[in-house]
């Protein structure tokens, strides 16, 4: 009796703070305008389409702070390395993430295809719950079988990516010095990541230590699922309304 009112005040536990997570979320997706849609600053957006010429510095900071302060692409990084103990796995996952969004970043900006960063941003978060779920061990109890994990985080590092291309094509930037300039903005993002990485990663080599980790993995993956799907939500209302 003692042991089953303990796993129904984690589980109680766990909900609260599921909860709590939603209405910040939630309160944050409100208060920014163009939240997780790779929204960047007034002063960024105008700089971006005053800019004219080869300008490696200035779009190598602008793609490493659009990185850390992107944090769907954080949510999704924090949902790959949850359960990756070795740094060898991690280099390996990361490096197909950011394959991925290396690929259509510059092909989608280069062959100009443009499609709605609502509808892009919504399979973003939908790779957030993606991830919750088969952290969770989804897969194999509802279908019988584990995907390639490997395979989907490229396959949603391309989509990632794709949402940059669509939101560098909506500021319209100049033609000239545009492939340097991409390349420098991508070589940013890719700085970017490993800062967000590295903090993702002190953060979870402290709980990891602790005996809470194992006790709440399951309710985080709750939180990150629940992250995705108000992600989807938002910029499904985003696309409807706008």
């Amino acid at each position: 009796m003692d042991q089953e009112n303990n796993q129904l005040q984690h589980r109680r536990r766990g909900l609260r703070k599921a909860i709590t997570f939603m209405a910040l979320f939630a309160a944050l997706a409100v208060s920014i305008p163009d939240a997780g849609a790779h929204g960047v600053t007034a002063g960024d957006k105008g700089y971006i389409q005053e800019s004219s010429g080869s300008l490696a510095l200035p779009f190598i900071y602008l793609g490493a702070k659009h990185m850390v302060t992107g944090y769907d692409h954080l949510l999704f990084l924090f949902g790959v390395v949850f359960f990756l103990y070795r740094f060898r796995d991690v280099g390996v996952y990361v490096s197909l993430f950011a394959v991925g969004h290396t690929v259509t970043l510059l092909l989608g900006t280069l062959m100009e295809i443009s499609v709605s960063a609502y509808l892009i941003d919504a399979i973003i978060g939908f790779s957030i719950v993606y991830k919750a779920l088969d952290n969770m061990g989804a897969y194999q109890r509802w279908f019988g079988f584990q995907p390639n994990t490997k395979a989907a985080t490229l396959i949603f590092g391309l989509f990632h990516g794709f949402g940059l291309a669509t939101k560098i094509l909506d500021y319209k930037v100049s033609p000239d010095g545009l492939i340097l300039n991409l390349i420098s903005f991508n070589v940013g993002v890719e700085l970017g990541q490993l800062m967000g990485l590295a903090m993702i990663l002190i953060a979870m080599g402290f709980w990891r230590r602790s005996d809470s980790f194992m006790r709440h993995a399951y309710a985080a993956q709750v939180v990150l699922m629940t992250g995705g799907f108000l992600l989807v939500g938002y910029q499904l209302v985003g696309y409807f309304v706008a």
